[in-house]
């Protein structure tokens, strides 16, 4: 069987670092907020290129507390991409915002820029575009849009690791941003469980989220804020710490498998997705095709030992804790969610392996 992604094997390559973390970690007596944790900060800081990352428990607590550290609540919206994960949803839920749903662009499933301006009302308070796949979003467009109507801009990068923005023709004097991250065990950079930060240049906002993290709290005992316990431990951020140094070779990787693919599989029932102009602008979390037949070619892949994962069969306005938005009419997400289906693709896939699914999918008939 070809793995959809093989955890264990991408771990394996870390295990006598991770091993050694670990007895450092248990030998110190500090589990939280210590020298692993502003290690890894100051180092995916710099990484991403912005003044401040700020560790937390997860990708959606990152996405919570810039909405609640920007003061947003009952009252204002927020608008999101109809086709996403519904993590992106639950964050604006969670803090009494209204979301307002927007249609994606049908060739790259990401929030359609063009479609934004026509959902602003007095209420919208911010954008909050997914890189959805490891692909990014028109930032250009999106922050000259939200620099417009004085909005802030509220990124979720969960699937979105090491991709470096264009910057041609983006406004650089646009702070009204924050990045929510997640590392969960399955993204480009994985820890091994929950964890997630946020990343921005916003020193106050940035200060403000340190203390929303652990009760609200600044000073032990005193606190400022109504926070939330959400602080990344010391050995997830250990963890992170070793793989962040090996995140450009995976990413590397995945955009070579990715090659292979686009360069190999030709099938008339199915449509493959077209790569970014800027190559280092996607970093391929997942490698998503379409086709009418999703649910047929899923078993057949089964059926020739290769697995596969459906992202997302179900669109956020169409989920049952959701019922007040049951009756939207989303067709361009709804359609996405018949007929996306993620093929195998992580740092760890042999040659043989990719070679294998390109075949199998090529000789998929009527």
């Amino acid at each position: 069987m070809i793995k959809f992604l093989d955890l264990k094997a991408v771990n394996q390559r870390c295990v006598p670092e991770i091993k050694a973390a670990f007895c450092r970690i248990l030998d110190s007596g500090w589990y939280l907020l210590g020298r692993e944790l502003d290690t890894f900060e100051a180092g995916f800081a710099e990484y991403c290129g912005t003044k401040h990352a700020v560790g937390v428990a997860s990708g959606l607590d990152a996405l919570i507390l810039i909405i609640r550290g920007y003061g947003f609540g009952q009252g204002d919206e927020i608008i999101v991409p109809s086709n996403t994960y519904v993590a992106t949803v639950l964050s604006v839920t969670a803090c009494g915002v209204e979301p307002v749903f927007v249609e994606p662009d049908p060739e790259t499933h990401l929030l359609d820029s063009e479609k934004i301006e026509g959902k602003i009302s007095e209420r919208t308070k911010a954008i909050m575009p997914v890189h959805l796949y490891g692909r990014l979003c028109d930032m250009n467009a999106i922050c000259k849009i939200a620099k417009k109507y004085s909005l802030k801009v509220i990124d979720d990068a969960a699937q979105s690791h090491g991709a470096v923005y264009e910057r041609d023709n983006r406004d650089d004097n646009f702070e009204g941003r924050a990045t929510g991250h997640s590392f969960y065990p399955t993204k480009n950079l994985g820890a091994l469980a929950d964890a997630g930060a946020v990343t921005t240049d916003d020193s106050e906002l940035a200060e403000k989220i340190k203390a929303l993290r652990n009760y609200g709290s600044q000073k032990r005992y005193y606190n400022k804020y109504l926070g939330l316990n959400s602080r990344m431990d010391e050995m997830q951020a250990a963890v992170l710490n070793i793989k962040l140094k090996g995140l450009d070779e995976d990413n590397a990787r995945r955009r070579k498998i990715v090659q292979y693919y686009l360069d190999t599989i030709h099938n008339g029932k199915i449509s493959l997705p077209r790569p970014p102009k800027n190559p280092e602008s996607h970093v391929w979390h997942l490698f998503v095709i379409t086709t009418k037949e999703r649910d047929r070619l899923r078993r057949y892949l089964q059926e020739n030992g290769i697995e596969s994962q459906i992202h997302y069969p179900i669109p956020p306005h169409k989920q049952e804790c959701y019922k007040k938005y049951n009756s939207l009419s989303l067709p361009i997400a709804e359609r996405l969610a018949n007929e996306v289906l993620s093929l195998p693709i992580s740092p760890v896939m042999r040659e043989e392996e990719v070679e294998t699914v390109a075949r199998v999918i090529n000789a998929w008939k009527q």
